[in-house]
């Protein structure tokens, strides 16, 4: 994509908004010199912070917004709050003034405004957040992440499509492969709803690229490029590999202060621990990008810093610039015809896991 875009950025959402905000668009521009942001919020606070910094006055807009909606505001009622910066930036995508949305504010508002303001894209039943996570092979993309607690056959074969062009996307991959989440790798496993998506993607045009059910160790391990799965599930995962990293950080440091000799090996160790550091960070994985919606929202993290949020821009940037959405309408209609057909029929449901 040469043309001009915008994204609309929700400049008052996140824990250090609007300074972190500001500093991630300086650090972006720097990346993408041919973007240009619309930066909603309290245009009192953001005037004096763009002064600051030209690079990112240069390719911004300020358009006023006086609301903010709160980490703890109900979706219910963040709909109702139309003045607020969050909700001005959606509008501003819906109108087609911007192609994206970017913003680090409260998750559930973010994905209730995406649905009921921008809508879905014509034969997507669901949106789904979507996430690049670390692993042993390279990086891999995991769908949905709590946008969807409960899900049929077709939501979870509509998540592989949404999936396997975010991994072309973002990830350059030419034929990513994909595993569904299961309790185990063997076809008789699961319930039939995972077992009957498993039959519509071997039918489908992506089959070639479906690996199977994998498990939970096989996300770590890079067994395949995207992960699907259920948003209650996927959350657990996330949430369990996110307490796993931190715990083995605190453990290294106790590690290595308990002793002298421990401190000396610290020393010995430290550029591969940097380098490992670096390839961990969770700003390098911030991002995470509801899919299957009639324009770009990405949810960046609400407590990251203004590399963290440059990285969230880059998302939203790689999905406008490489027309995920135009690429996706074709994927759509060549699964439609599969998701149309009866599904098979599964043998009995084995609920034990292999050890």
């Amino acid at each position: 994509m040469t043309e001009p875009y915008t994204l609309a950025v929700d400049a008052m959402g996140g824990d250090h908004a609007p300074a972190s905000v500001v500093d991630g668009l300086t650090i972006a521009t720097e990346r993408h010199p041919g973007a240009r942001f619309l930066l909603v919020g309290d245009e009192a606070r953001l005037a004096p912070l763009l002064a600051a910094s030209p690079r990112a006055k240069a390719c911004c807009t300020i358009r006023h917004a006086p609301d903010v909606i709160g980490n703890d505001c109900k979706a219910a009622a963040a709909l109702r709050m139309r003045a607020a910066s969050m909700r001005v930036a959606i509008d501003a995508v819906a109108a087609g003034e911007a192609q994206g949305v970017v913003s680090a504010g409260n998750t559930g508002a973010l994905l209730a405004l995406a649905k009921i303001v921008i809508k879905t894209l014509p034969g997507i039943d669901r949106p789904a957040m979507a996430a690049i996570m670390p692993s042993a092979r390279g990086d891999v993309v995991m769908l949905d992440l709590g946008a969807n607690l409960a899900c049929d056959r077709r939501n979870l074969a509509e998540f592989a499509l949404l999936g396997d062009m975010f991994a072309r996307t973002v990830l350059g991959l030419t034929a990513p492969t994909i595993g569904l989440l299961n309790v185990g790798s063997e076809e008789m496993k699961g319930h039939d709803s995972i077992r009957e998506a498993a039959d519509i993607l071997r039918r489908s045009h992506i089959g070639a690229q479906f690996h199977g059910f994998v498990e939970g160790h096989d996300i770590a391990a890079g067994t395949t490029d995207i992960v699907v799965t259920d948003g209650f599930t996927g959350n657990v995962a996330l949430k369990t590999g996110e307490g796993a990293l931190k715990l083995v950080g605190d453990l290294l440091r106790q590690i290595f202060n308990s002793s002298l000799s421990s401190k000396l090996g610290y020393l010995l160790a430290r550029p591969g621990l940097d380098q490992m550091k670096i390839w961990l960070d969770p700003r390098r994985y911030n991002g995470a990008v509801f899919l299957g919606l009639n324009g770009m929202v990405v949810k960046s993290h609400g407590g990251t810093d203004a590399e963290g949020f440059a990285h969230a821009v880059d998302v939203a940037v790689d999905m406008v610039t490489h027309r995920f959405n135009e690429r996706l309408r074709e994927g759509i209609g060549r699964l439609g015809g599969v998701l149309a057909e009866p599904p098979g029929k599964p043998g009995p449901t084995l609920a034990v896991s292999r050890s």
